[in-house]
């Protein structure tokens, strides 16, 4: 039997000898289609290797017994616009510039009692930011209800999260025992949230509508839509694709409208658009469409991505087609807001709802455009 050497160079000062041991399984084919087994195995306690300062000195390797490419599901909506990576840059540069500056006062907080606080997250914050800021918060506030002594500092925890530049109610839990309670009923959808958000597109024909589809990224990708029946279907890197679904009402276009209650049916809605084409958009942006939003699944940039689909992205949305400058002004972030919540709660099982008020750019798009 012939045998081809293999040669494996690892530059010394990456790799300590004594601190890597090999163990894997490479089949190599030679000239007499034999095949050589080889078992090695990596353990780093240092510096990774680097894979340029890898070289086999053999026959290609090749498998012919390994697993096929796979065929992937097509994303049904566009890939992230060139210029939103420079403008996001800036935006999370700025975010983190004010992370250790970033303080709540209390006329952010919407509720408290000495299981909870909920506050109220302004644009442009880390969520991180605001749960760093809580503790200060609560020892600043003469009327705050703490859990325990007060030697003894709350457990706190994020009880949702929301994106850099959406605004709206948070939860953050003072124990483990309320946290494990509440993301028991976020996993189960016992929690009911709306959100509203300022769109620029072409209005559209419908009042309401729910739509569903898939959501999913490939390794290091964006978020996109997917099929409906896409869900379930694996993607590059390991994930795959989940449904989502949202329902939507219209409030106003070009400043007529109204602030209309919630309809929390809204939050139940059986008809759904079923996404399984791409969208077909004639691309103009000339109304601004304020919209409520009534999330059914929680998948990240949920919102966003529909509002994408529809037509109607969200201003200042740059990663989903959102205009960065609208009517001369650029903007810095999204105009997305967490408006309410409503869940029962996790100690006494009441039912309980909390809501923000208004974020200006909300406000003055009730206003009828002169």
């Amino acid at each position: 039997m012939t045998r081809m050497p293999l040669t494996l160079t690892l530059p010394s000062a990456l790799v300590p000898i004594n601190t890597c041991l090999f163990h894997a399984l490479l089949s190599i084919k030679t000239p007499s289609k034999t095949s050589t087994t080889v078992r090695f195995l990596c353990n780093f306690s240092s510096d990774p290797i680097m894979a340029d300062n890898i070289h086999f000195d053999s026959a290609k390797i090749d498998d012919p017994n390994g697993p096929k490419n796979p065929t992937y599901p097509t994303p049904l909506s566009p890939p992230l616009p060139a210029i939103s990576k420079q403008i996001e840059l800036n935006r999370a540069m700025s975010a983190s510039s004010k992370s250790s500056l970033f303080s709540l006062s209390p006329s952010d907080i919407v509720f408290e009692d000495e299981w909870l606080i909920v506050v109220n997250k302004p644009q442009g914050i880390y969520c991180e930011s605001v749960l760093s800021a809580i503790p200060r918060l609560l020892e600043d506030s003469t009327n705050s209800m703490r859990l325990g002594s007060q030697n003894t500092p709350p457990e706190l925890h994020l009880a949702n999260r929301l994106d850099r530049d959406t605004s709206g109610i948070m939860v953050i839990t003072k124990s483990h025992k309320v946290a494990a309670k509440l993301v028991k009923a976020f996993t189960d959808h016992k929690v009911t949230k709306t959100y509203i958000a300022l769109c620029v597109g072409l209005a559209p024909k419908w009042e309401t509508i729910g739509i569903k589809s898939g959501h999913g990224r490939s390794k290091f990708g964006a978020w996109r839509v997917y099929a409906a029946s896409d869900v379930g279907r694996a993607l590059p890197g390991g994930s795959t694709v989940r449904d989502m679904a949202t329902s939507f009402e219209v409030l106003s276009v070009n400043g007529r409208g109204s602030l209309k209650e919630p309809n929390k049916s809204k939050s139940k809605q059986e008809n759904f658009l079923v996404v399984e084409d791409e969208a077909v958009r004639d691309g103009q942006k000339k109304d601004e469409i304020l919209v409520r939003a009534y999330p059914q699944s929680g998948r990240t940039h949920q919102i966003r991505l529909h509002c994408q689909y529809l037509g109607i992205s969200i201003r200042g949305d740059v990663k989903y087609e959102g205009v960065y400058e609208w009517k001369g002004r650029a903007y810095d972030g999204h105009a997305l807001h967490a408006e309410s919540l409503s869940l029962n709660h996790p100690i006494t099982d009441l039912p309980v709802e909390f809501r923000t008020p208004l974020p200006l750019w909300a406000s003055q798009a009730l206003q009828p455009i002169l």
